[in-house]
């Protein structure tokens, strides 16, 4: 049997590993376009910015280790151009000569992975403009950092990687300021969430330009300028394009493989293509999302190395074993946080027109009375009719990667706000509480699903008629004295029934506290007084996140969620 794969890295090198243990007589090929068959494409971002020194280090194999290992020939610099499905053949390119030929094959595996967006802007093929894809990208890039003395960075796009690399170009003392379309970083999470990494980033002194578009760049005289399109012009050493990636999927279109609607290749449940002999892993292929059971993409390593252990299994055996799909948990490290989503966003859900309805919980990254615990920030988005688990998100200082695969776990297996609720997680002190933030979560929309208690998100809030709708802080002096919501009363919640009972009952009473379980209490008591409560979704916390203005950044990770400790 011989198996042709094409592209290496996360999907193809995975896949041409697999093969070799399962079938030691086999022949194995491995076609790679560009000099490195697998390396650590997650790390590039800390090698640029030093936390990673050694180069040698982002490389798993190359194809010297690779053929002493698995006895698996592959071949760098060899573009495949060409796919014959009906000759079995594919057509290849040797770069360093020029050369094509021929290559047979009984099995084909594709894994040509995503490119890079980049859009015909005006100068976008000038000098100092890069993108971040691999390790020959990563070497133009810190060799021109180096060089250059890049004392000013550009960053257009505000996903994942576009703000790890902007930690790290601002850890290595550059100033940076990043471009962003959209309202938000990080689309993944959703705005209540993303808030709160604007108001980080902002303290940390980058420049965050939302809801802008970059038109044209320009070379000068004394570096470059970006310029957007509200006019403003932004002078910089060097642009770095992280708009985002596409599936590459040109060479199984020219074969005439189904192409999906999202542009991937699309593959059915074992891996395999429109063509039984051809099979298809990583960022360039199409397939259901397990929450949505619509079409989607992973532009993942995680489920690109999944793919490809299965994708040899049935490459070997027959089609035994079947791809469940990939619910895209995705985590990042920002400064000092760490942001995570798992499953889909409300974004999202609109725009499937998938009904959910949302809880925001702020807990402790572990027990409060021991020392460092820190506030976290935790989103779920549910069914309303049966509690199913859609999406979850998570912002920290601490903890977060915990949380974030606890639900993610519960979404992949198609769990409810009722499974977060009595999940069993690992207690002590130092790591949790008796009852976790995820537990938390569940707790708070069973309240929501049962009717014990009813919300309203800050979106909502803001566009109620403030006429008929008294507004209660229930919080103490102290707190409200430091800041709260226009036009609010302030009613603490502790030793105040009384007053509750005077409230009008003509209009629509909105509590809120620092992070809702005050006013979730408050709002069960003037519920069974008989008055119309609303509870503010995540409370101050969140509001305060959310509607800040452009001034001084507001820091929601200052204060530790225990008080002060005594040491002898």
């Amino acid at each position: 049997m011989k198996y042709v794969i094409v592209g290496g890295v996360a999907g193809g090198a995975s896949t041409a590993a697999r093969l070799r243990r399962l079938d030691e007589n086999a022949e194995i090929i491995l076609f790679e376009r560009g000099e490195y068959i697998s390396y650590a494409n997650c790390g590039l971002p800390y090698y640029i910015g030093d936390v990673i020194y050694e180069r040698q280090k982002l490389f798993v194999q190359t194809p010297e280790s690779f053929a002493a290992r698995f006895n698996i020939e592959a071949r760098i610099r060899s573009e495949v151009k060409g796919i014959e499905p009906g000759k079995k053949v594919v057509t290849v390119c040797d770069l360093n000569s020029g050369k094509r030929y021929e290559e047979s094959y009984d099995k084909l595996i594709l894994s040509p992975g995503a490119e890079p967006v980049r859009p015909p802007l005006p100068g976008i093929d000038g000098d100092g403009i890069f993108t971040l894809r691999n390790v020959s990208d990563t070497d133009r890039v810190k060799e021109y950092v180096e060089e250059r003395d890049v004392k000013r960075v550009v960053i257009v796009g505000a996903g994942f990687i576009g703000l790890e690399m902007a930690e790290n170009l601002h850890e290595y003392g550059i100033d940076v300021s990043i471009v962003e379309m959209a309202d938000q970083v990080m689309t993944p999470v959703d705005y209540e969430m993303a808030a709160i990494v604007h108001q980080h980033l902002k303290a940390k002194g980058v420049g965050l330009y939302l809801q802008e578009a970059v038109t044209a760049f320009r070379q000068t005289g004394e570096g470059m300028e970006v310029v957007l399109r509200s006019g403003l012009i932004l002078q910089t050493d060097m642009v770095l394009l992280s708009i985002g990636v596409r599936p590459d999927a040109r060479l199984a279109k020219a074969a005439g493989l189904e192409i999906g609607e999202t542009g991937g290749i699309k593959v059915n449940e074992y891996l395999q293509t429109s063509d039984p002999d051809i099979y298809a892993v990583g960022d360039a292929i199409e397939f259901p999302n397990p929450v949505s059971g619509r079409p989607a993409l992973a532009f993942l390593a995680g489920p690109a190395n999944k793919q490809g252990r299965i994708c040899a299994d049935n490459a070997v055996y027959g089609n035994r074993r079947k791809y469940k799909g990939s619910i895209n948990t995705a985590i990042a490290k920002v400064f000092d946080l760490t942001v995570g989503a798992a499953g889909l966003s409300a974004k999202m859900l609109e725009r499937l027109q998938i009904p959910y309805r949302e809880a925001i919980i702020h807990g402790a990254s572990h027990a409060g009375y021991y020392p460092g615990a820190i506030m976290m920030d935790i989103k779920i988005n549910f069914s309303p009719t049966d509690g199913k688990l859609l999406g979850a998100q998570v912002v920290a200082a601490d903890g977060a990667d915990k949380r974030l695969e606890m639900m993610s776990a519960v979404i992949r297996e198609g769990g409810s706000v009722y499974d977060l609720m009595e999940l069993e997680q690992a207690y002590a002190p130092p790591y949790s509480s008796a009852k976790d933030p995820v537990n938390m979560a569940g707790f708070v929309a069973d309240n929501m699903l049962s009717g014990k208690v009813k919300m309203i998100s800050w979106r909502e809030f803001q566009a109620m008629d403030t006429e008929s709708t008294l507004v209660v802080d229930v919080r103490v002096p102290g707190e409200f004295a430091e800041g709260s919501i226009e036009g609010a009363v302030n009613i603490p919640l502790d030793g105040s029934r009384a007053e509750y009972r005077n409230l009008p009952k003509d209009k629509t009473i909105v509590v809120f506290c620092a992070i809702g379980l005050r006013g979730y209490i408050a709002a069960r008591v003037l519920m069974q007084l008989g008055y119309s409560v609303l509870n503010l979704n995540g409370g101050y916390r969140t509001y305060a996140a959310v509607t800040a203005g452009k001034g001084n950044p507001v820091n929601l990770f200052s204060v530790p969620c225990s008080g002060p400790v005594n040491k002898k």
